[in-house]
């Protein structure tokens, strides 16, 4: 990943921190990492934990942010919870979600939360 997407995907990544903040969720951890999976955000609400992959573009060139999510992020991120409930067996309810950011000189136009995604 060159700098620039790297940047862009910090930037969305301190965007929803502060998004799902405000909507009622706990962030646990950010970037959790184990062997080579990878979960952006990892939060609560309620008794529910949620793993959040964070979708950021700066223009649609490319298609939408969560045009990018596919079989094998979707495969990866189910490992990564696997390991993390292991871990943390309190957890018992999970749930995948997607929050797509889209910028435009790096402010924020749309953020759009798609919830409680398994395929």
């Amino acid at each position: 990943m060159n700098n620039h997407n790297k940047n862009i995907g910090n930037k969305g990544e301190d965007i929803a921190k502060d998004w799902l903040e405000k909507q009622g969720y706990t962030i646990i951890e950010r970037n959790w990492r184990h062997s080579h999976w990878e979960v952006d955000i990892i939060a609560s609400k309620k008794d529910k934990l949620h793993f959040v992959e964070v979708k950021t573009r700066n223009s649609h060139r490319y298609g939408k942010p969560e045009e990018s999510f596919g079989k094998n992020k979707m495969k990866s991120l189910k490992n990564a919870a696997e390991e993390y409930q292991h871990q943390n067996p309190e957890w018992k309810k999970i749930q995948f979600d997607i929050l797509a950011i889209t910028l435009q000189h790096e402010e924020v136009v749309e953020i759009f939360l798609i919830e409680d995604v398994y395929f």
